[in-house]
């Protein structure tokens, strides 16, 4: 029995089992090694329905399509249209946001590799047309700037809709028309769909959301997030075969299945190298290539990147010196455990490299002196309260703005001492114990940003 072989067993065993044990409605899995590819499903696409996964079935890789924004872009360098190292305004005049001279410094580099330190998290809708893309660009004027391009690293989506639109312009295209001609034809994908319109022709995933904790997964009200915000992550769908048949392009530094070339190897190779380092973030990986996350661990190096809409989640992770790839595709429940025993499974069965586990609290975290983090810090996304009581706890409440007060609602969390200026949840949210970092000093000792993958900015002391 080929190991390949063995895993398929051991998913088709495993798999209902996790599912179950997680309360996650159903998943997609697929591995790619040297060339061959494997893949599984089980469990309910929609509950509401009732109608089962199948390993067709499609789900939404949410921010995973940044990889694909990426290459999309990379195609580009290759031909000679784009210089990463050339500002945003070369390609789109009209870039424009709060800190002017910030947006006539941002180059298309600092945006792949979230570096351009202007706010990330702008879900605006600019409708279903297929000029959504352009229309959601010309809104971000008044979008301010965290910290000077180049000087740090901060979650951006905003910044791969910005390099959508430069997708767009070269091409004379829409990013959806450029998606399935430069990648869903030449890797020959027949299970991709880069909106509902394509998705519907499929089996397709709905996303569940948890009311409130302990709860059962329930049907989302709504299947996708805004079209404007399609190249960072809000439309794409696949199934998890065609998904790891993309990595495979990539582990062969751009070759597409067939021998056709859809990158060339100096831009496939780029990608996966190190352009920022993070502070310690858990599952967000140490450093930050082009698109690509970057994963230190024991056993050789990973690269990959996750994905979240609406009740999905989406992992993927790359082992280039062993050819091996690996896809979860999930709707809901608590994925993360899912992740950290299917994915980490997988890897270590085919490579013998372990996956860092998901940090926890540790039981006997000491008490610390918080003066340095305590305060209050801001984003679009949320306004956030660090505070410390008189037997020396520290909290976090987070109050949801926007678009996300209809989504989530306020919460009040203890964190404790993790890693240096690093502080983790004493409880899990969303199935995750997340690492608060604080970093930075705004001229009296304080954290100048409380950093979760994205830096919200203090505003008060």
């Amino acid at each position: 029995m080929s190991k390949l072989t063995e895993l398929a067993a051991w998913l088709e065993t495993r798999l209902p089992e996790l599912l179950a044990e997680h309360q996650v409605p159903a998943a997609s899995v697929a591995v790619y090694a040297g060339g061959e590819i494997i893949d599984h499903a089980a469990g309910v696409l929609n509950k509401g329905t009732g109608v089962e996964a199948d390993a067709d079935s499609l789900f939404q890789i949410g921010s995973i399509t940044k990889i694909w924004t990426t290459t999309l872009a990379l195609q580009l360098v290759d031909e000679g249209t784009l210089d990463l190292d050339e500002t945003v305004r070369k390609y789109l005049p009209e870039f424009t946001i709060a800190d002017e001279e910030a947006a006539a410094r941002i180059t298309v580099r600092q945006l792949l590799s979230h570096t351009a330190g202007f706010e990330g998290d702008i879900f605006t809708d600019t409708g279903r047309g297929a000029d959504c893309v352009e229309k959601y660009v010309a809104t971000l004027g008044d979008v301010p700037q965290l910290f000077a391009p180049g000087e740090m690293f901060s979650y951006n989506n905003a910044g791969f809709c910005v390099l959508g639109r430069v997708v767009e312009v070269l091409r004379g295209k829409s990013y959806n028309d450029c998606l399935a001609e430069h990648l869903f034809v030449p890797l020959g994908l027949t299970h991709a769909a880069a909106s509902p319109y394509e998705a519907i022709r499929f089996r397709a995933a709905l996303g569940h959301v948890t009311p409130e904790p302990g709860a059962d997964p329930e049907p989302a009200g709504i299947w996708a997030l805004a079209p404007s915000n399609a190249p960072a992550g809000s439309m794409l769908a696949m199934r998890a075969r065609d998904l790891v048949t993309f990595a495979g392009m990539h582990l062969r530094d751009g070759e597409g299945p067939d021998g056709t070339r859809v990158l060339s190897a100096d831009s496939a190779r780029a990608m996966r190298e190190r352009q920022v380092e993070l502070p310690d973030l858990g599952l967000m990986g140490r450093a930050w290539g082009l698109g690509w996350s970057l994963f230190d661990v024991d056993g050789g190096g990973v690269v990959g990147h996750d994905g979240g809409t609406i009740g999905q989640a989406s992992f993927l992770r790359l082992a280039p010196g062993h050819d091996v790839a690996v896809a979860l595709l999930t709707n809901g429940g608590d994925p993360i455990p899912l992740y950290a025993e299917v994915v980490g499974h997988l890897l270590k069965e085919l490579t013998g490299i372990e996956l860092a586990v998901p940090p926890v609290p540790a039981k006997d975290a000491p008490r610390i002196d918080a003066t340095r983090y305590v305060g209050e810090y801001s984003s679009s996304v949320a306004d956030i309260t660090v505070s410390q009581d008189d037997d020396g706890r520290v909290w976090v409440e987070r109050v949801p703005k926007g678009i996300f007060a209809e989504l989530a609602k306020p919460e009040k969390t203890e964190l404790v001492a993790m890693n240096g200026d690093t502080l983790i949840l004493a409880e899990p949210m969303q199935g995750m114990y997340l690492p608060h970092a604080f970093v930075g000093d705004d001229g009296t000792g304080r954290a100048l940003y409380l950093h979760t993958g994205r830096a919200d900015r203090r505003v008060s002391v």
